[in-house]
This record gives C-alpha cells, structure tokens and sequence, in this order.
C-alpha cells in the first residue's frame, strides 16, 4: 500500500506501450504552448523553427522530471517542496539541454544558449508552460495517493465488517453445533463424534481465516465441507451436498471466509424453509480470463416478483451478498463480481467471478 512517498511507478509507466500516452501527451502540450507563443509575439521565430524547440524543450524537461523522481531523493519532503526542488532542477536543465537537442536536429552548430543575446520572452514562457505542467503532475500524484487512501480505508472498512460478521457466526455456530452434539451423545455416539471432529476444523480454519487477508482456495473448500458436513449431521437426509475443485486451483488465493455467506444464505434462506430434501454444489471451474465459482441451491429460489437486486433476499441475507461484492471490489476490482441466477425448476445459483 502507499505511504506519504508513494512509488513512482505508481504515477509513471515503466513500459514503452504505456509511456506512449504520456509522450503523445507532452508533445501536443508543447506544441500548443509553442503554438500560443508564436501568434503572441509574432516575429519571434518561424513556426517550425519555434515548435522543435519547444517539444525538444518539453520532451527534455519531462525526462528530467522522471529521472528525479525515480531517483526519489526528495520523497522525504512535503509534496509541495518536492514539486518546487524538482522544477528548480528540471525546468532549467530542460532549457538549456533541449535547446542543444534542437540544435542538432535543426543541422545547427550547437552553442551557449544566449552568448550572444538573450530574450526574457521565450524563457519567462517555458518557465510558465513547465510550472503548469508540473503542476498537472503533481496534482495528478496527489489524487493518485488519495485514491489509494480511501481504496484502503474501504478495505480496512470492509474486513472491519468480515471480523464483526465472524463474531456474530462463530459463537451462533458454536452453540447451535454444541447444543447438538448434546442430544446426539445420548443418542448416535458415533455422529456425536463425528460433529465435534468436524466443528474442530471448522473453528481451527475460521481462526486460520481471521488471522490472514488471503488463503488458498483448497482451504477454502476444505472449511465449507467442514461446515455443510456439521450442517447435514444437524439437518439429515434433508441436506446433501457436492464441492467440486479442480486440482490446478487449488492453490488459487482468495480472501478468507469469501464463500461461506453464500453456503449459509443457500441454507439459511433456500434450504431449510423448504419441505423435504434439498441439495449444495460448490463448483470452481478456470474461465479464459478468470475463476468462476458457483453457490447453488435447490431451495425456494427468489421470489418470482424480484431479481439479484439487493433486497432479492431477507435483508440479513442481502447482507451477507453485499459483504462478498464489498470484498470482491477491495480485493480485485470492478472485474470480479457477484450475480444471482435462478435455477429451474428451484432454487438460486449465486455466480462468484474472480478475474486472474
């Protein structure tokens, strides 16, 4: 994440393909400003003569400015000082080094700029067309740092809202799951064993999960069956499942606890309002451009009048759909996202796309 001296590279491509913009871009400003030069004080110099200068003039003082800034000698000053050395530094350099350039471009003897007569016009100008140019990046830098800022206040926001939901889960699902394991003592030792191994690795990878901002998708499964498995122990023959994770993403990073609102919805909300048997798949499958992972249910599905919108579900469950979008955004961007997709003849297909 980005400190008081945010990266440079953060703010200048380092490759040809993405530089290109930012040329195209000097250029057509210092053709401009050698454009206004030209029609202001007419005399001074023929058009093609002034704009040469004035892109080689440009060009220069843009790489001075990279080269400082990669340097990053002044990222221990305040932002507004920084800007000020590195103007003092490139503006000058770019002068009287892009005048040498011109030169040699125009097939002209490269001398001392002004050993014979100098005039106040064309330099009072460059020093002014840099100072707004400087300015453009520097304010660009500090929007970049801002949006970095609240990019990271919404991540730390939303993992705040992840620790109070697993606050609220971990005790309900604790004392429900031992609540059960109570009367199945007297009744099914064997099951009785069975839920408290399984509430084992649930809790110990609910604990794994708190402590990390990523885990392995194969984790990630293995808590989910670790759930639904107390679930069907809880529910019976009303409740199966099916998890399905090709070997090749299993090593696949995801933010931790990403799936489990979307299995606890299934039940919560499809599953076990409905009458009689109902089922779970868990489905990862590799995408040309991503992961696509499906939450699906065989349960009472949406109600007929309403789409994947957020109040498709109870509220408490639009919750939890808004929470994975939330960590969705944080974490990947505008290109992962959370759909909701009606399955014939019931149920809910809630459709995780990770872009890679």
């Amino acid at each position: 994440m980005s400190s008081s001296t945010t990266p440079v590279a953060g703010h200048w491509p380092e490759r040809l393909k993405g530089a290109l913009p930012v040329i195209v871009a000097a250029a057509a400003f210092w053709a401009i400003a050698s454009t206004l030069l030209y029609f202001l004080v007419p005399g001074l110099e023929t058009y093609p003569r002034l704009l040469v200068f004035h892109e080689c003039v440009g060009l220069t003082m843009m790489a001075s400015v990279l080269v400082l800034l990669r340097t990053r000698r002044f990222d221990g000053f305040k932002p507004a000082l920084r800007w000020l050395f590195i103007g003092l530094i490139a503006i000058p350099t770019g002068y009287f080094v892009g005048h040498q350039f011109a030169f040699i471009l125009l097939g002209e003897p490269m001398r001392m700029v002004g050993h014979q007569q100098i005039s106040l016009i064309p330099i009072l100008f460059t020093v002014l067309a840099g100072g707004i140019a400087l300015n453009y990046f520097a304010t660009r830098e500090a929007l970049a740092k801002e949006a970095t800022a609240r990019s990271e206040a919404q991540r730390l926001a939303v993992e705040a809202q992840l620790r109070l939901l697993r606050a609220q889960l971990d005790p309900h699902m604790l004392f429900n799951s031992l609540a059960n394991v109570r009367s199945l003592v007297r009744e099914d030792v064997n099951r009785a064993e069975l839920m408290i191994d399984q509430l084992i690795v649930y809790m110990r990878s609910a604990l794994a999960a708190s402590q990390t901002e990523s885990v392995a998708l194969g984790r990630e499964f293995a808590q989910l069956r670790a759930y639904l498995d107390i679930m069907a122990l809880r529910m019976g023959p009303r409740l199966s499942y099916r998890l399905e994770l090709p070997a090749e993403l299993a090593r696949t990073e995801v933010p931790p606890m990403l799936l489990q609102p979307l299995v606890e919805n299934a039940i919560k909300h499809g599953l076990e309002p409905k009458v009689g048997r109902g089922s779970i798949e868990v489905v990862a499958r590799a995408m040309p451009a991503g992961i696509e992972i499906r939450v699906s249910d065989s349960g009472l599905g949406l109600p007929a009048d309403e789409d994947d919108g957020p109040t498709a579900r109870p509220a408490n469950a639009s919750y939890g759909l808004q929470h994975v979008r939330d960590r969705l955004r944080v974490h990947y961007g505008p290109a992962a996202r959370l759909s909701l997709e009606r399955r014939d003849p019931t149920g809910v297909s809630a459709v995780v796309f990770i872009p890679t």
